[in-house]
């Protein structure tokens, strides 16, 4: 039997060359384990749907990570490196066949010192924030599927959450401090990057090293009360997360504003928010209740559910309503539906954010997420799109660009065509050093195919 890769292999020798370390070679479950939530666009159904791996690999040490990088190198097969595959865009979805490297196993947490931790790639994060929190620090922010992501897979893959109202995203420097990561050259070896450094393959969805090893900052452990708030309009909810946003005195750690009819796919939350009304998610520090509830009443909300943080702390919690867990909700009711992702300018943010309110309707449902860019607190949107035609999506997020608005396009799984669209030369030319026949995560990073221009 051989592996359905460009450079095929007798499946046999690759399984004793890896003796020794957990391999999976079950058809169903390396299938599974080939996935993530890609299912989110009908765009990426259509480009993924049969994509998989040949076998799934899962070390438990950095030393088994380097023996599968040299098996990998010798016999020219493909790696892509997966955490949780909580990720929505086919990050860790194999293109061509190849090895699936789980780092799941990869459990220890390594340190925790004031203010900073040191942990494995699988670990996670709901792990590590419940053992920091024992010694009053916490994370500085988690994506919505915090009890299943691991820290590894949310560096490399993600961007912000639950958090970054205070913090900014994990592409602001001091948000990530530190990597270990293993190379894919003919002898690999492990390569420390500290500083600026770390984005080099920070974000890069494991194209260009494998994270064997993270540093990354924690921020002060609070107390979170949480809040639903309903407005009869929503322009208002708006304006009052941005108002709580900008309020440099409140601590806070999630705006989430949802524009009807959103609210009415959360069942669990039903008897708080009247049909039609629009609402805010919040997560706010308990000591701030009190001018919290002010700043409600200046905007005209009304605080229709509210839980201390040793209540939040048990049952449903409003974290795993926002983000793109608001989507999956959404998606649970109607499955046709998808969502966009936008982040609207500082400048007319929320002008902005009125006028695709108003021109779309319910066609394209408003959800703002909070966060802070360059010093500043602005809406982001994940919006939900109600899908019937790849041509209507296209022109929806072209409208979305033409006014002014950026587009962080969560239908496409090449790494340039969504976030920022740009090349980063500096990923490029650190994976021209650490992965030089190109095995890591093939076909995701657009600028290796068209290296001789930037190279």
């Amino acid at each position: 039997m051989t592996l359905t890769t460009t450079h095929p292999v007798d499946f046999n020798v690759l399984i004793t060359e890896l003796a020794g370390i957990e391999l999976i070679t079950d058809p169903t479950q390396v299938y599974k384990l080939s996935k993530d939530y890609y299912t989110y666009s009908p765009i990426l159904q259509g480009i993924l749907g049969d994509k998989q791996g040949d076998l799934v690999v899962r070390p438990t040490t950095e030393v088994e990570v380097l023996h599968i990088a040299r098996v990998c190198v010798q016999h020219k097969i493909p790696l892509t490196v997966r955490g949780a595959g909580t990720g929505n865009y086919g990050q860790c979805v194999p293109l061509q066949g190849g090895l699936i490297l789980d780092l799941s196993n990869m459990q220890q947490i390594k340190w925790i010192k004031p203010g900073m931790a040191c942990v494995e790639p699988g670990v996670k994060l709901a792990a590590l924030d419940k053992q920091a929190r024992e010694s009053g620090w916490e994370l500085r922010m988690a994506p919505s599927t915090y009890r299943k992501a691991t820290i590894g897979g949310f560096v490399g893959g993600g961007s912000g959450g639950i958090g970054s109202v205070t913090y900014g995203q994990l592409r602001d420097r001091g948000n990530l401090l530190a990597l270990r990561v293993v190379t894919m050259e003919d002898e690999p070896r492990v390569i420390q990057l500290r500083g600026d450094d770390v984005y080099k393959v920070a974000h890069a969805w494991g194209t260009n090293g494998i994270m064997t090893e993270l540093e990354i900052p924690l921020g002060p452990a609070y107390a979170w009360a949480e809040a639903i708030v309903t407005f009869p309009e929503f322009m208002p909810a708006a304006r009052f997360g941005q108002a709580l946003s900008d309020s440099d005195g409140m601590i806070k750690k999630l705006v989430c504003i949802l524009a009807s009819p959103i609210p009415a796919y959360f069942a669990a939350f039903k008897n708080y928010i009247p049909a039609g009304s629009h609402c805010a998610l919040i997560l706010v520090a308990e000591c701030c209740l009190e001018p919290f509830s002010e700043l409600v009443k200046e905007y005209g909300g009304t605080i229709t559910y509210q839980k201390s943080a040793q209540e939040a702390s048990k049952g449903a919690t409003l974290v795993e309503y926002s983000w793109n867990h608001t989507t999956l909700h959404a998606r649970s009711v109607d499955p046709t539906l998808t969502y966009l992702q936008t982040l609207f300018p500082a400048d007319k943010s929320l002008k902005l954010v009125e006028h695709m309110y108003n021109h779309f309707g319910d066609e394209v449902m408003m959800h703002l997420e909070y966060l802070r860019v360059n010093g500043e607190a602005i809406p982001a949107a994940l919006q939900i799109v109600r899908y019937t035609t790849p041509e209507r999506l296209q022109s929806i997020m072209d409208y979305h660009e033409e006014q002014g608005a950026m587009i962080f396009n969560p239908h496409t799984c090449i790494l340039e065509e969504g976030g920022r669209k740009i090349v980063d030369v500096a990923q490029l030319k650190f994976k021209q050093m650490v992965d030089p026949y190109g095995l890591l995560n093939p076909g995701k990073m657009k600028a290796w195919q068209e290296r001789s221009q930037y190279l």
